[in-house]
């Protein structure tokens, strides 16, 4: 069985960026990030700008599905897997539903690290509906997966993370210390897991299972989706050029042919 993988690792941890910028105005950023975008066909949701326009508003999206396309082309339905890291997940996520809920994919799977919050709880709720076996890989104090903010005394007014969350965090006393992968509840926010600890780690957001996820210069940041296209289109910043193609509405069309034959 062929998987593919669509990999989202993007540069929101680039050292030159976090050099220039100071770590301290990157989580200062995510601090104060607002729900100011309504999520398209579903009522009540809302979602960050910034996160939704990084993947519908870029070269991105025309990539992945570009190459969806010529894989199915060769390979017919084929399971997918969408992944990625710190922003590169916010973006993976809404990668997966746009597949699932735009295109009609039905084999889609979701698996993110370190991720943000991205949307509110009925866009939480919406995600859950569509992508019922996400997964999303917390490692201990990991700060980032308690950004933006999420207030319990106004549950309908903040961000919250749709499920399933899985906490990677070591367990024990004095020196007998193992690391677990616990499986949290389907709320999103589980009050055991991520959310018990402090969450002030920027060391814990930058290694995941013992892999470490930063880039050491700007051109490991580079999408890897379309090189050719993206090589000269990508400043030192890490931004990527707005997309002037028109949407591709390829994988709805073929998927219909298929069903018709």
């Amino acid at each position: 069985m062929l998987v593919l993988p669509v990999i989202l690792m993007l540069s929101s941890l680039c050292l030159e960026e976090l050099k220039r910028t100071g770590i301290q105005n990157w989580i200062e950023d995510l601090l104060w990030k607002q729900l100011d975008l309504d999520y398209p066909g579903m009522p009540e949701a809302m979602v960050h700008r910034g996160f939704y326009s990084a993947y519908h508003n870029t070269t991105i999206r025309d990539g992945i599905v570009s190459g969806i396309q010529k894989t199915q082309k060769l390979h017919g339905d084929v399971p997918i897997m969408v992944t990625g890291h710190s922003m590169g997940a916010a973006m993976a996520s809404f990668c997966a539903l746009d597949l699932v809920v735009n295109y009609g994919l039905d084999d889609v799977k979701l698996m993110t690290f370190g991720q943000p919050r991205v949307g509110n709880a009925a866009f939480a709720s919406y995600f859950k509906r569509y992508l019922p076996h996400a997964i999303r890989v917390t490692n201990a104090n990991d700060i980032v997966p308690h950004l933006p903010p999420y207030f319990s005394f106004f549950p309908q007014k903040t961000y919250h993370h749709f499920p399933r969350e899985v906490w990677v965090h070591d367990v024990g006393l004095g020196s007998l210390v193992y690391t677990v992968e616990q499986i949290c509840d389907d709320s999103g926010e589980d009050p055991a897991c991520s959310r018990s600890v402090s969450g002030n780690s920027i060391q814990d957001h930058i290694t995941y299972l013992g892999v470490s996820m930063h880039a050491e210069a700007w051109s490991s940041c580079r999408i890897v989706m379309d090189y050719a296209e993206l090589r000269y289109k990508m400043d030192l910043h890490g931004n990527v050029v707005l997309s002037k193609q028109q949407q591709q509405s390829g994988l709805s069309n073929e998927r219909r042919r298929h069903s018709a034959q």
